[in-house]
């Protein structure tokens, strides 16, 4: 609701006011029964045109031509009123800013001088105007006071309308932000899940699956080997269950959880090597400072991915992981001897590019140097 229509009941006190006021007066005035009559008929008219239509008009207002047959009934009752007594000029305090509130300016401008002309022309028809040498020079003021009160009027229901507009603008931008944020930050959180998912669950699936393929042509051969495979798939399931835990409730990685980042990354490197027979190592530079949480989850997320590619795609023998704070930047090297490849073609993986975009959450980056047939070093650096 725009301010015009929050003090709106301000202007009908005042035209209550202003109707019973005039009727009084009209009925005061001296003159004949049948002047008087015709006079309230004409400003009951007037009233009850205003109640029916220029009340909605005012408010609406509706864009149609109703306006106009309104201005014209009530001008019609305005000048009626005025011809008939003569004190009903006063209801011209009324008929003048109802015009303005429903006509266009110009127009309003011209029934309004009409309107104000019509209480000499009353009386110059009745013959009364050389009895009142004064009323013309009233007119005159009484005209140019309406012209500039009503143009003032208009230009305040036009500034408070543009505001009401501007308002439900500036609501519904609003509205369209707080949608588009919450999109934002629904994609953002599928995109955290799916990275999870991909870091964790899935890499702990393929382990699974490839150490039941294992298990199955060990059974009849190796039964010893196909034992310590089977308790590595049922270790493996285990964890995976405590990391989608951990997942639902929003906490830290489970490994995490249980043990430091050194020795996270070192049943890592520990678990390849028992499972694909990757002969994998890890150097640590010297004792490690304490991490922000943040840190060490990019850090431990992006080792797990790098022994995954490495696990999938690399057919390496040998792998080392070396793990150091300088300078304030905390670095995980990932080197390996296998078949590389070359960084400029895309690989259609998400593991890279998730990768790059969690260490781009803390400010940290991911380098990959490789060759095909040279194996392949992964750097990632974030702050520590």
């Amino acid at each position: 609701m725009n301010a015009w229509e929050r003090f709106y009941w301000l202007w009908e006190v005042l035209f209550g006011v202003t109707f019973v006021a005039t009727t009084a007066l009209v009925l005061l005035e001296g003159g004949t029964a049948t002047d008087k009559t015709i006079a309230l008929l004409c400003l009951a008219g007037l009233g009850v045109t205003y109640l029916a239509r220029g009340r909605r008009l005012i408010k609406g207002p509706d864009y149609d031509h109703t306006p106009w047959l309104f201005a014209g009934v009530l001008l019609l009752f305005t000048v009626g009123a005025i011809f008939a007594a003569g004190n009903s000029s006063f209801i011209l305090f009324l008929s003048c800013p109802v015009l303005y509130m429903t006509m266009p300016t110009k127009a309003a401008s011209i029934l309004t001088t009409a309107a104000v002309l019509s209480s000499p022309a009353a009386l110059l028809v009745q013959g009364g105007l050389d009895e009142q040498p004064v009323l013309l020079p009233m007119t005159a003021i009484l005209i140019v006071f309406s012209l500039l009160a009503g143009r003032y009027t208009t230009q305040i229901i036009a500034q408070s309308k543009g505001r009401a507009a501007l308002i439900e603008q500036l609501e519904a931008s609003q509205a369209e932000v707080s949608r588009l944020s919450r999109e934002a930050g629904m994609a953002a959180e599928r995109e955290r899940m799916a990275r999870e998912i991909h870091d964790t669950l899935a890499q702990g699936f393929t382990s699974i699956v490839t150490l039941t393929q294992a298990i199955e042509s060990e059974m009849d051969t190796d039964p010893k080997a196909a034992r310590r495979h089977l308790d590595l798939a049922a270790r493996t399931a285990r964890e995976n269950l405590a990391e989608a835990r951990a997942m639902v409730a929003t906490r830290m990685p489970s490994a995490l959880a249980a043990a430091s980042l050194e020795e996270s990354l070192r049943r890592l490197v520990e678990r390849l090597t028992e499972e694909t027979g990757i002969e994998a190592s890890i150097e640590v530079g010297g004792p490690l400072p304490a991490l922000p949480m943040a840190t060490e989850v990019v850090l431990l997320r992006g080792a797990q991915e790098a022994l995954s590619n490495i696990r999938k795609h690399s057919r390496a023998a040998a792998v080392s992981l070396l793990l150091s704070v300088v300078d304030g930047r905390a670095r995980l090297r990932v080197t390996d001897d296998g078949a590389g490849f070359d960084p400029a073609e895309p690989t259609g993986g998400f593991g890279l590019a998730g990768m790059r975009a969690r260490a781009g959450q803390v400010g940290g980056i991911v380098t990959c140097a490789s060759e095909p047939g040279a194996g392949t070093t992964l750097e990632l650096e974030v702050p520590a």
